[in-house]
């Protein structure tokens, strides 16, 4: 039987640095995720604009329709 010693301390503090490692990685992966979704659901929401805009609508009339600030769809619409 082999015993060895060990640093009750040092071996815990290794395990708070990984369980902060995994968590930090974790936090960074669901920010990611979370980006893509927002990145979607924009381009969703411009292309909905500039289809209206290309039907004729102002961007006046495309804001209330949407209920969007007309600067953001003005912006979306200078942008293309």
């Amino acid at each position: 039987m082999l015993f060895t010693e060990y640093n009750e301390a040092e071996v815990m503090q290794g395990f708070r640095e990984e369980g902060y490692e995994e968590g930090v990685e974790k936090g960074r992966e669901e920010g990611r995720e979370e980006g893509r979704e927002e990145g979607r659901e924009e381009g969703r929401a411009e292309g909905r604009i500039l289809a209206r805009y290309e039907d004729g609508m102002t961007a006046e009339e495309i804001a209330v329709k949407m209920n969007l600030p007309v600067e953001f769809i003005r912006k979306v619409i200078e942008r293309s």
